[in-house]
């Protein structure tokens, strides 16, 4: 075995890399320890007998076999869960979500005359602004700053009515069809 120590580390600075990653063709190792300059070792270079080894990388292959069974759902249970049941789930679906019911009750409040125009406008902007958490503080506070013009019905009474004229709304439209 001959010692390339110096041909590897002239090689190293030519190519820029670290001295491990300096592949040397062990067929050729006595033309390379002949090599002595760095215009012999750029030569060596350029004909192939000197090259430069890939970085190694870490394997996907573990976290894709994973990331496809939690596709499946598998591996999402308790045991595997970390922080809190609101740290797992999108922020913006639950902002989507709770705005949604928000402006649905206040229409609703609208349309059954609870509230005139002035003030539903007020409330919605505030609602966009972020000011309510749900819809029952919502309630509460319409309630709290009299902004009412009667006792206002539940907010899950409310609901249920929206969703039961949906539902009818529904029926009739596929009874047309």
């Amino acid at each position: 075995m001959t010692d390339l120590k110096t041909q590897r580390n002239i090689a190293a600075d030519i190519l820029g890399i670290g001295v491990n990653r300096v592949y040397i063709d062990p067929d050729a190792a006595d033309e390379v320890q002949m090599a002595l300059t760095r215009r012999d070792i750029r030569a060596l270079i350029h004909s192939g007998v000197i090259k430069a080894r890939k970085i190694q990388g870490i394997s996907r292959g573990r976290a894709r076999e994973l990331h496809i069974k939690r596709i499946r759902g598998q591996r999402r249970g308790h045991g595997s869960r970390k922080g809190r049941k609101t740290a797992r789930s999108d922020m913006r679906r639950d902002w989507i979500n709770r705005i949604r019911k928000q402006r649905a009750y206040l229409k609703a409040l609208r349309d059954k005359n609870f509230l005139d125009k002035a003030t539903y406008r007020i409330l919605y902007r505030r609602a966009k602004g972020g000011m309510f958490r749900s819809a029952n503080y919502l309630r509460m506070y319409i309630q709290d700053n009299r902004m009412s013009k009667r006792k206002l019905p539940e907010v899950d009474s409310v609901m249920r009515e929206l969703r039961l004229s949906k539902s009818e709304y529904v029926k009739n439209e596929q009874r047309s069809t």
